[in-house]
């Protein structure tokens, strides 16, 4: 056993993943590994603040509070997982944004953005263990475990401030690429279905359109290129942040995304898997805003992944055949 130290004051601003949630649950997702015990201790003791008053457990959070989270320290089994040298330089390799406001990553497919749930280490864990020079490192967003590219983080609280204005007067673009199922119509440049999150007894959570509890929601569609009715390269620009949001949004048109294995049949998982499919195919491509400190536009772009390519040729050569 050790003691473990989260030794400085963290300001988290609430996004619309967290909108709604008690504040008991929002700390242990944030504080993973800390026990309940100590959560409860510190709210009770009034050194987690929300917009600088004292809360209490059950308190629900609104979009765009700001929490403060007091240093914690708390016993701890072994060490703390470390990234190996070739995942650490694959991180540094990942970076396609880097100064004294934003540090934004290519992440891959397949690493969660935190770590708990039974996964040891995350990508802000691992960012913070391998550019130790920068003291101050939080999220702006987040990305689904199985979705790759840019993943935005804030290297001092002034920015992150700012950038979750943006994200919540959405003036932050978000571009997606994904490969779906069957040929998506051309004419198809908008949904709007409203989606309702549930979180499941095991933690994992799932979406749905409902139309009299789900919120608005709303992305835009352009086809890139078509496949036959095999499947379809298209670009996807959510204007709203719902959790799965563009997952949810295509499978409701009866166009899922190549091998989403929360929201796919098992026959087109099947489909999926003769296609060479071996990760979900959603790639956050590019992110566009207004830089937090000088205000010029920024804009930058996550490469397409060779999975992406890999099953585009497959689909080519089936197409040229058929």
């Amino acid at each position: 056993m050790k003691e473990k130290s989260e030794n400085i004051v963290q300001y988290h601003v609430v996004d619309e993943q967290h909108a709604g949630q008690r504040l008991d649950n929002f700390l242990l997702a944030i504080r993973r590994g800390v026990p309940k015990s100590l959560i409860y201790r510190v709210i009770r003791k009034g050194e987690v603040r929300v917009n600088k008053k004292r809360a209490k457990p059950l308190d629900k959070l609104m979009l765009g509070d700001e929490v403060r989270i007091p240093p914690m320290s708390y016993a701890e089994r072994g060490e703390s997982p470390k990234p190996t040298p070739n995942f650490a330089q694959r991180l540094r390799d990942s970076v396609l944004w880097d100064d004294d406001a934003l540090l934004i990553l290519n992440k891959p497919s397949g690493l969660a953005v935190h770590g708990g749930s039974g996964i040891d280490l995350g990508l802000i864990e691992s960012v913070r263990q391998v550019f130790p020079e920068y003291r101050f490192l939080e999220l702006v967003h987040r990305l689904d475990r199985d979705t790759s590219g840019c993943v935005m983080i804030a290297k001092k609280r002034s920015a992150l401030k700012v950038m979750h204005e943006l994200l919540r007067s959405r003036s932050l673009d978000k571009g997606y690429l994904c490969i779906v199922h069957g040929a998506w119509p051309k004419s198809l440049r908008q949904v709007s279905e409203p989606l309702k999150k549930q979180v499941l007894q095991s933690g994992e959570r799932l979406v749905k359109v409902d139309a009299v509890d789900g919120k608005p929601s709303d992305t835009r569609f352009r086809v890139i290129e078509s496949f036959g009715d095999l499947a379809s390269l298209v670009a996807a620009f959510p204007k709203t942040g719902r959790t799965h949001q563009i997952r949810v949004h295509t499978q409701c048109q009866g166009h899922v995304i190549l091998g989403d294995v929360k929201y796919a049949s098992s026959e087109e998982l099947a489909q999926a898997k003769q296609m060479g499919v071996s990760r979900l195919l959603l790639h956050a491509a590019s992110l566009r805003f207004s830089h937090p400190f000088t205000q010029e536009e920024v804009r930058v772009e996550a490469p397409m992944p060779d999975a992406f390519r890999q099953v585009m040729q497959s689909l080519s050569s089936a197409r040229a055949m058929s």
